[in-house]
């Protein structure tokens, strides 16, 4: 049974994690051999100098927006509030589930009903450490109730629980009807309207159980996702419903590896080791320190000058460095791991100018099918892959909306193999963009030129897209992207305009709707099934993330000019649909949404951009780091190797091979 399977896992990564945290990121490896008195290191131990006290450098862009995990669907957070706050499960350094705050789960009926047991013992601290509650089965609940709270959370992660625990979206839907005041007062316990309505049940302190909406044999997957977090009601009843929205690091409780000690928004935080953490065996850092950096560049600087432990290297300081075999760090060039993210280009269908009126000549444009192909087939992106990984670029290349390395058939393919062969696409061949078709881009456009004017549209389309005013990295990045436009589409047909926000796009930019499209901008599944990426971009879902903060469809007017990009968006809905339906047989919903995703690239409705690699500095091994697709946990500073000398390139490569062969 599942529930045999996930204990035994369970233990065994828990004894894995045990033995890592002493033997590799604890202690050293050391043989003394006496000379003269003095004992001597071998060179395994000089290599292993761990470090203490680690310094990062982030961008200002970067920065914190809220300390509430529940609300929060933003990387730039997730990065910070992983530390701050556990979940029921963890992934290991390959992505699989492991134990955390549930030492035991599982399901006996294909994935209807789930059951997690709460390791005892865990305990809720204030930002000094001092210990306020028990973290038990009822914080998970209280945490859900918050995420299905209308007025508490608004709209932010419900379609997870919607999609996936019976009752969700009948207790969403009735919170939107009662008072901001009623629904305040409601609350998660035993005997509440949640417990009546929802399917989740408390009945003890240490178990918690979940009724799915069918047989949801992935929603083990989900217990790594930021919106199945634990919340204390004794947290909230000390702070108010209002005060836990505005929640900072020194009023917020916690239940993970660090409590946030200093935070000064746009310039340092200092996360402290947390004493009173359930690991007692893990390795962590006593102190980290975040420097807030406007560029690259300045991380570059710091790393230089020893004040930082890493630093992500910009193109022109690459060049500097892997150019002069005689430059200090000529041999310690990392080659850093594609994130979780496939980044994708959007259109917002909805452009706002800037006092608010539609801006029509963009959306008409956006509208058209034959417009956004065009882009499609024409962008030549491999220059804007240069930025960041000038070395090898194509290791950039993305030709899908999902993440390579998600999910696998039953036989071990990979589940973008099935979306790459609806798309009808050439073999990647690590040199070219193979969905590059200059014919076809010229075809598209022409079309679209004719289209357009007969509605009334002027060219060049003006095609506005919002930078950091204070990040020179994403200026040289944005001019960069310019020039594509202007080499690939031309000056005569589409011109990039790069505008800047000051401190937050969400409230400045994407808000307003001032966007033309968003660049850059990647999904990292909550948990593992295609349904999680593809969803977000669903039509008349108030919580498909792209398509309400991004795209925006779900605001846009029918009229002669959208009428087929709504129909296109209501079969896309439709297909998707279809496909999360089946459920008995994994290999058929794999290749069904294969066929939904290729259906949502193939009408432009979303653009594969890229994979973030790059080339490093390190003094931290990337490759001890918890890696995962899904989930939210892959920043969470836990079990590090670092070497406080730096890594060398040699050295990076012994531990990548190896790092595979464990796959």
């Amino acid at each position: 049974m599942k529930k045999t399977l996930s204990k035994v896992l369970a233990l065994s990564m828990a004894a894995s994690l045990l033995l890592g945290g002493c033997g590799g990121a604890g202690e050293k490896e050391t043989t003394s051999n006496t000379e003269n008195g003095t004992d001597k290191n071998t060179s395994a131990e000089k290599e292993k100098k761990e470090i203490k006290n680690l310094v990062l450098a982030r961008l200002a862009t970067r920065e914190i927006e809220t300390f509430n995990i529940l609300y929060s669907q933003s990387f730039s957070d997730f990065e910070n509030l992983t530390n701050l706050t556990e979940p029921l499960l963890e992934v290991d350094t390959h992505g699989k589930l492991v134990a955390c705050l549930a030492d035991e789960w599982g399901t006996e009926d294909k994935g209807l009903n789930w059951k997690f047991h709460i390791r005892e013992g865990v305990k809720w601290v204030d930002v000094n450490g001092k210990e306020k509650a028990d973290v038990t089965s009822y914080d998970f609940a209280t945490g859900m109730e918050w995420v299905l709270n209308f007025h508490k959370n608004e709209s932010s992660h419900t379609s997870q629980p919607i999609d996936l625990i019976d009752g969700a979206k009948e207790y969403y839907e009735y919170t939107k009807q009662l008072t901001k005041e009623e629904a305040y007062a409601l609350e998660a316990g035993e005997g509440s309207k949640f417990q009546e309505m929802v399917g989740i049940a408390t009945p003890d302190a240490n178990t918690i159980t979940y009724r799915c909406t069918g047989e949801k044999p992935y929603f083990d997957s989900l217990a790594t996702w930021a919106g199945m977090y634990p919340m204390s009601q004794a947290m909230v009843e000390e702070l108010g419903v209002d005060g836990v929205k505005s929640m900072n690091n020194e009023t917020m409780w916690y239940n993970g590896c660090y409590t946030m000690t200093s935070y000064i928004q746009g310039n340092e935080k200092v996360f402290t080791k947390n004493e009173s953490y359930w690991d007692k065996e893990c390795n962590l850092f006593d102190t980290v320190t975040v420097k807030m950096v406007e560029s690259n560049d300045v991380a570059y600087q710091l790393y230089q000058s020893g004040e930082v432990d890493s630093c992500t290297l910009t193109e022109s300081n690459l060049s500097t460095i892997n150019s002069n075999p005689d430059n200090e760090f000529y041999n310690y060039l990392t080659e850093t791991p594609a994130d979780k993210y496939p980044y994708q280009i959007r259109f917002n269908f909805d452009k706002r100018k800037e006092d608010g009126t539609p801006d029509t000549n963009w959306n008409k444009a956006a509208a058209n099918e034959a417009f956004r192909l065009s882009w499609y087939y024409g962008l030549d992106l491999k220059e804007y892959y240069k930025r960041s990984n000038p070395i090898e670029p194509m290791s950039c290349e993305n030709e899908y909306y999902s993440m390579k390395g998600f999910l696998y058939t039953s036989d071990g393919k990979d589940y973008t193999e099935l979306v790459h062969k609806e798309l009808g696409l050439p073999e990647l061949n690590g040199e070219t963009i193979v969905r590059l078709d200059t014919d076809k881009a010229k075809q598209y456009k022409d079309q679209a030129v004719e289209e357009l004017t007969a509605l009334g549209v002027t060219f060049p389309v003006e095609v506005d897209y919002y930078i950091s005013g204070s990040n020179q990295t994403a200026l040289d990045n944005a001019n960069v992207l310019a020039q594509i436009f202007s080499t690939n589409l031309g000056d005569d047909y589409v011109k990039l305009n790069i505008k800047t926000y000051v401190s937050s796009a969400s409230k400045e930019v994407y808000t307003p709707a001032k966007h033309s499209v968003t660049v850059g901008s990647g999904w990292g599944a909550d948990y593992g099934d295609p349904q999680n990426y593809l969803v977000q971009e669903a039509y008349g879902y108030d919580n498909a993330y792209y398509s309400n903060l991004y795209t925006r469809i779900n605001e846009v007017k029918e009229d002669e000019s959208t009428k087929a990009l709504l129909n296109t968006y209501k079969e896309y809905t439709k297909m998707l649909e279809e496909a999360d339906s089946i459920t008995e047989d994994m290999d058929a919903r794999y290749e069904a949404f294969a066929k939904v995703e290729a259906y949502l690239i193939q009408h432009g409705l979303s653009i594969p951009q890229y994979y973030a690699t790059g080339w490093s500095l390190t003094k931290i091994n990337p490759y001890s780091q918890m890696r995962a697709v899904f989930g939210c946990q892959n920043d969470k500073m836990k079990n590090w190797e670092t070497n406080e000398d730096g890594y060398t390139t040699e050295e990076m490569n012994v531990i990548k091979e190896e790092y595979i062969k464990k796959a």
